[in-house]
């Protein structure tokens, strides 16, 4: 004899004031929840890694310069020139390098823009290579 014999086999007990809840809303008592709401995203940006921009020398300054001034001389022909240039990050330090590759629309002294034909804007200032495929640079 157990000392449970004599319930172990009575109904269960049902309220005749609320409905019975279902099995997932039961389960979704006990699912996890998020104590500290944005925390996993607040750690994975601080273990995202930016590059830190590369401060170009006179000498790569100066053959930039000279590339700049063939590719305008030759602007009417919409040569297409591939770019490395860097992109800052907008939450933290640093950025990133990118290439862009495309057909050369105009180059904007004044505002130190590069505009492609597709209308991409890169900054002089940030880029660090060029290379054309049109042109001999």
């Amino acid at each position: 004899m157990s000392k449970y014999d004599s319930i172990i086999n009575l109904a269960h007990f049902q309220s005749d004031k609320r409905p019975r809840m279902s099995a997932n809303n039961r389960a979704a008592q006990f699912a996890p929840f998020a104590a500290l709401a944005g925390y996993y995203s607040a750690l994975n940006e601080t273990v995202r890694i930016t590059d830190k921009k590369i401060e170009i020398d006179e000498y790569t300054m100066e053959i930039l310069n000279k590339k700049i001034n063939i590719i305008k001389e030759n602007i009417k022909n919409f040569p297409q020139i591939s770019v490395m240039y860097f992109v800052p990050d907008t939450k933290k330090s640093g950025g990133k390098y990118l290439t862009y590759d495309g057909q050369i629309r105009l180059i904007d002294d004044v505002s130190r823009i590069l505009v492609f034909e597709d209308g991409t804007k890169i900054n002089l200032d940030d880029i660090l290579e060029i290379v054309s495929v049109d042109i001999e640079i």
